[in-house]
């Protein structure tokens, strides 16, 4: 009879935990208890490695352990391994991942059944500036947020659009018999709306802005850009911009704006389909013209190529050099907006943006000190494939991070109860195995944005769950982004509901209190966005303990109808409990947490 044991989430199994950087050396170990056994070998391969399948023999050690070391050096991208054990007398044994995610071993005869583990090799570490890791975001869709002119009159106001009689009203799309939107709407919310409401953001703690798109375009959403260097009319204009960064800077908060550069609006300086640019300009008017290359047309100009099929989105070549210098090169748009002050950029569906053209970003960032640079990325973006190629998002020099919706994702499955505390503990402790430190803590963490259900929609307007939500979104590595209005109890369903006017006149006092009270946490205790990340389950209970120089923060939730005592001796940790262990059993005695409730607790060891 033979047993075989391995944890990838257990230092004495594999070493250092999680990513690796390129060069490095990681040391393995694997339990194998059998009276016959022959050979014991790890099986490494990088995808795309000129050596392929490399087979090292590991050593018999004390204790049934089997160890050897890999180096790193072929250099950045996925590694792949698994264990082969042969026994006298029995069949080939097989130790891989549990359908390819780290922790306990499977162990299967069949090499077609084996799921290696992952192993995220990087370049470079790559942290974000302090101003955005220990910061709290706070995304704002600006049509929809305040109109700070004298009598809310409009700005510039668009032809072939309706502006609402009342910011109560439901936002709604008319759309023809071809689900193509022919009127936009608008409520008036523009940059001086967000000047005159800074005060109120201070007093809700945020200390950073992201903004969707600000850019001249047709839309409320403004992701169908017009013209790239120009504000938005009904918004306001460059100096009311500048304007904004300037008192932003002020007041010691930050400034992300939406990059959107897949593609363009129709009606947009570059495209022009309607001829607003004037005739004979733009791709759609004249084949002659400087952005006509920009574009695929298979029969031009009435087919084209464009995102994800909408006629509205002309999609933009990558490869094209004149658009390449248009974004990122000398006087592009990025120098144009950075230059002005803005702090940082996220792209708008990062899928879209070949590597290149997202390290082409990320270098001319560099050139300004201190800029973030954030990726619409909906997965794991440590093995995210797009068009058939893996993405290099978190291998060095690209994204700083990416928008956690992973995260957002399994702590709703937990919360709607389809997860168990036990499965979103694992989950956490998967997408930390598979990131690399600095982007597992530079990541944009969310529980809704422009593009998903609000939250209270999502949890039935359970205000005890949206509080468990938001006290695990500030728990969490990463950094935190509140979505408009979430703060002040709004809800909506799916895109347009979910982009509702800020109710002003009705804001939920309760509601906006806990929202305040874990940014302030989150500001005074920096234990929370630098501590190292330990997740643990009960039958009953889920938990999140943050570690870091003789601190702790614990954080306990029970979604259970009874009370329950809560004891380290009941605890289980997906990873090896730090030397906070007595520091733990100090901070849990005599904790006992009350059905549906939470519990938060702060330790330091001066205490």
């Amino acid at each position: 009879m033979t047993a075989i044991y391995f944890n990838s989430w257990l230092e004495e199994y594999k070493h250092p935990f999680g990513a690796i950087q390129q060069l490095n050396t990681a040391h393995f170990s694997i339990n194998v208890k059998s009276a016959g056994v022959e050979k014991v070998s790890l099986i490494m391969r990088k995808e795309d490695g000129e050596r392929g399948f490399e087979r090292l023999p590991m050593t018999a050690e004390t204790d049934d352990f089997y160890k050897c070391s890999y180096t790193f050096d072929q250099g950045k991208g996925l590694y792949f391994y698994y264990f082969e054990v042969l026994c006298n007398g029995e069949a080939t044994i097989y130790c891989g991942s549990n359908q390819g995610n780290g922790g306990i071993g499977v162990l299967s005869t069949a090499i077609e059944e084996v799921h290696p583990y992952q192993i995220t090799c990087y370049e470079t570490h790559d942290p974000a500036p302090d101003w955005y890791r220990n910061g709290v975001v706070y995304q704002i869709f600006p049509d929809r947020f305040f109109n700070g002119n004298l009598h809310r009159e409009i700005s510039h106001s668009k032809r072939n659009t309706f502006i609402y009689g009342t910011y109560e009203d439901e936002p709604l799309y008319l759309k023809d018999e071809n689900d193509e939107i022919i009127r936009w709407d608008f409520f008036g919310g523009n940059l001086m709306g967000i000047i005159k409401k800074v005060p109120y953001l201070k007093s809700l703690g945020v200390t950073v802005l992201y903004l969707n798109p600000i850019f001249e375009a047709a839309s409320n959403h403004r992701y169908d850009t017009g013209d790239y260097f120009a504000v938005d009319g009904i918004l306001g204009d460059e100096e009311t911009f500048e304007q904004l960064v300037s008192i932003l800077h002020e007041n010691d908060m930050r400034l992300i704006l939406d990059g959107v550069f897949s593609h363009v609006g129709r009606n947009s300086r570059y495209f022009n389909h309607d001829g607003r640019y004037g005739k004979g300009s733009g791709a759609y008017q004249n084949i002659e013209s400087p952005y006509y290359p920009w574009f695929s047309f298979s029969e031009s100009p009435e087919e084209y190529k464009s995102w994800w099929g909408i006629k509205d989105l002309p999609e933009i070549n990558k490869d094209n050099t004149d658009f390449q210098q248009f974004i990122y090169g000398k006087d592009g748009v990025l120098d144009k907006w950075t230059s002005l002050g803005v702090d940082g950029w996220r792209l708008d569906v990062a899928d879209e943006l070949p590597d290149f053209f997202i390290t082409g970003i990320r270098q001319r960032l560099n050139q300004y000190p201190e800029k973030v640079l954030i990726g619409e990325v909906w997965e794991d973006a440590s093995k995210k494939i797009s068009y058939d190629q893996r993405r290099e998002y978190v291998f060095g020099n690209a994204l700083h991070g990416v928008m956690n919706y992973p995260f957002r994702e399994s702590i709703l499955a937990y919360l709607d109860e389809k997860q168990t505390s036990q499965q979103l503990a694992e989950q956490l402790t998967i997408l930390q195995e598979n990131y690399p430190e600095a982007i597992f803590y530079n990541n944009l963490n969310n529980i809704g944005t422009h593009d998903t259900e609000r939250i209270l929609t999502l949890l039935d307007n359970n205000t005890t769950k949206l509080s468990f939500a938001l006290g695990l979104m500030f728990m969490l590595p990463g950094v935190p982004t509140i979505y408009y209005g979430d703060e002040a109890g709004l809800t909506g369903g799916k895109d347009p509901a979910n982009r509702k006017f800020f109710p002003w006149e009705n804001q939920d006092q309760a509601i906006f209190e806990n929202y305040q009270r874990w940014v302030r946490r989150r500001t005074e205790n920096p234990i929370l966005a630098q501590g190292g990340f330990y997740p643990f389950y009960t039958d009953e209970l889920l938990g999140v303990l943050r570690c870091h120089k003789g601190q702790s923060a614990l954080y306990l939730v029970n979604l259970t109808d009874k009370e329950v005592a809560v004891s380290i001796d009941n605890l289980h940790f997906t990873k090896a409990l730090p030397i906070f262990e007595s520091l733990l059993q100090e901070l849990l005695k005599d904790v006992v947490i009350a059905e549906h409730s939470d519990c938060f607790i702060m330790k330091n060891e001066e205490d």
